[in-house]
């Protein structure tokens, strides 16, 4: 944490967004009192109606976030800074850079494995100095399935190679924000394998270990029985950073990333919309045309939050030992994604923690912690076997 004194704990910089709005409303009620929060985005008016509907004492504080000089006053003023403003590949820069420059923690909800490279190669070194932790992917994407294997790594004897295969099973609808994010990964994927593979020639190896993204394989899973897919989203290498960083996940470790359904033609469906889906994002014309259907700041209602679910089974081998867990919750997406990332900031601001500092993951950054934090708000984790 920084030893000069700040003006705030947490600031949340886009509360504003449909997002942005539910991580408003949930710090508003379950941050203590003792806690100093601000709200920060473009509109004073915007950020007076979400304060308004959250009927806290929140300071409003205005700010665009493609001013340099104004987001590093910002970040000056806080010991954590929440981010919503994505896709942040176009909009995330200068907010980490800031961060890193000020010493001041920093988490976002992105599933841009681009823009986590980007930051590494960035701003990691500047991070490491200041004492700055640059924590990436703190909803969904990636905290169950960053914990959840850290939790199930956990139950494994220590010292051995470790292999740990996760099944993401889940229900639920997207917002605008979400949308708009996915579309920009998809229309990019050439220029982030490019940036993966430099990052990759540039990040020093653990020493003596060695850590893995194995692909999974599709059709029919023996052990769990359900129909499964490899998932091309930012969970696996999240998963591998922590591992990198963690000598807990043994002297090789391994891990793979699955969706799984019940049945083969819900299998082919999806793949089928997926594949749909990333044609377009090829085509910029298309792409924006997409973004219209879902635009910003839009997302499910109530009533969709309500009925989503999510439920991730993780089978974690090693030392002769097998041991199945799982991590569940309600909506992924928006409701638990709001909770996850305000008690990873809550985590930062007032938790006794290892100490880190640089680009860092949930589980080498707070872990069981978070863990601790999250089981009392809801989030379940679970030893099946």
């Amino acid at each position: 944490m920084p030893s000069d004194p700040r003006d705030f704990d947490i600031v949340l910089l886009g509360a504003t967004g449909f997002t942005g709005g539910l991580i408003a409303d949930y710090l508003a009620a379950q941050a203590p009192s003792s806690v100093r929060m601000a709200l920060a985005g473009r509109s004073l008016t915007k950020l007076e109606a979400v304060r308004a509907r959250t009927g806290a004492a929140l300071a409003l504080i205005e700010v665009d976030a493609t001013d340099a000089a104004a987001l590093r006053a910002l970040t000056a003023r806080c010991r954590v800074l929440i981010t919503t403003v994505g896709p942040y590949i176009l909009h995330g820069d200068l907010v980490v850079a800031a961060c890193a420059d000020t010493g001041t923690d920093y988490l976002d909800l992105t599933g841009e494995p681009e823009f986590a490279d980007l930051t590494y190669l960035k701003h990691h070194a500047r991070a490491a100095q200041t004492g700055a932790r640059l924590i990436h992917a703190c909803g969904f994407d990636s905290i169950p399935h960053d914990l959840g294997t850290q939790f199930t790594v956990d139950q494994l004897p220590e010292g051995v190679p470790i292999s740990v295969r996760g099944y993401v099973r889940m229900k639920g609808t997207f917002s605008g924000g979400t949308a708009a994010s996915a579309l920009e990964i998809m229309g990019r994927m050439r220029q982030g394998k490019t940036t993966h593979d430099i990052r990759r020639q540039i990040e020093p190896e653990p020493v003596g270990r060695t850590v893995r993204v194995v692909k999974g394989k599709v059709g029919k899973d023996a052990d769990t029985g359900w129909w499964v897919a490899p998932m091309p989203t930012i969970d696996p290498l999240i998963v591998a950073e922590s591992a990198r960083q963690l000598d807990r996940y043994g002297p090789d470790f391994s891990y793979s990333h699955s969706l799984a359904v019940d049945s083969p033609v819900a299998l082919a469906g999806m793949a089928a919309g997926v594949g749909a889906l990333a044609a377009a994002a090829q085509v910029p014309a298309a792409r924006r045309a997409l973004t219209r259907l879902r635009p910003s700041g839009s997302g499910p209602t109530q009533a969709q939050r309500d009925a989503a679910w999510f439920a991730v089974r993780f089978i974690g081998d090693g030392g002769g030992k097998r041991v199945v867990t799982e991590v569940a919750g309600g909506d992924a997406g928006y409701t638990e994604t709001a909770k996850m990332i305000s008690e990873a900031a809550l985590c930062l601001a007032l938790d006794d923690l290892p100490v880190t500092a640089g680009q860092v993951t949930t589980a080498s950054a707070m872990g069981p912690a978070l863990r601790t934090r999250l089981q009392a708000a809801g989030i379940t984790f679970t030893v099946l076997d």
